[in-house]
């Protein structure tokens, strides 16, 4: 072997654990985003641009080092499906997920790719999550609320209007999140003497 050839094959050796480093840090991470609100809407489009300014103090910059996939479905179960079929269809590295319905169609589709939620009620009791500290699986994310909030509400109108005797509640039932924030009306309702 000529001493040259040596060189340069213990040369191209060494530069290429290099080469294959530059290609990683190059490498485009993609993003899903699945936002449970219409692209219109005004308080959708803020969180959207505060998520995107995150990234970007964080380093990340799109187009360079990131690719966002972004779906819009306003609380629409159909839609929101398809849109989650259609986000881990295009198999990006990580999922955020914007309310509870998102996340659960989701779950429905990928049990490997991570999920990342936000404005979620009750993790926990939707069953998207073991418990807060120790998430497990796919998922993990920010609770909204706490529930006990609920059982607030129930006391202060009681205190507003202690006449009150029957309190009606609405709610979107197709929404994991609600039964359990529910469950805390009827309990403090019952306290409060109140049908």
């Amino acid at each position: 072997m000529r001493r040259r050839d040596f060189i340069n094959g213990i040369a191209a050796s060494a530069t290429c654990p290099i080469a294959s480093r530059a290609q990683q840090v190059e490498r485009v991470r993609r993003i899903g985003v699945l936002m449970s609100r219409a692209a219109t809407d005004p308080e959708g489009q803020a969180r959207y641009v505060a998520f995107q300014k995150g990234l970007q103090r964080l380093g990340w910059s799109e187009g360079r080092d990131i690719r966002l996939d972004v779906r819009w479905s306003p609380d629409d179960v159909e839609r929101t499906r398809q849109s989650a079929g259609e986000l881990v269809g295009l198999s990006p590295d990580v999922i955020l997920a914007s309310g509870s319905l998102s996340v659960a169609e989701l779950q429905r589709v990928t049990r490997t790719i991570p999920i990342v939620f936000a404005v979620v009620g009750d993790p926990v009791g939707a069953g998207f999550v073991d418990t807060l500290s120790r998430p497990g699986g796919n998922t993990t994310g920010f609770m909204f609320a706490e529930y006990s909030f609920s059982a607030k509400w129930v006391e202060l109108l009681k205190q507003v209007a202690p006449q009150v005797t029957h309190v009606g509640v609405v709610r979107a039932t197709h929404v994991p999140s609600g039964s359990p924030e529910f469950a805390t009306i009827q309990a403090a309702s019952h306290h409060w003497a109140l049908r």
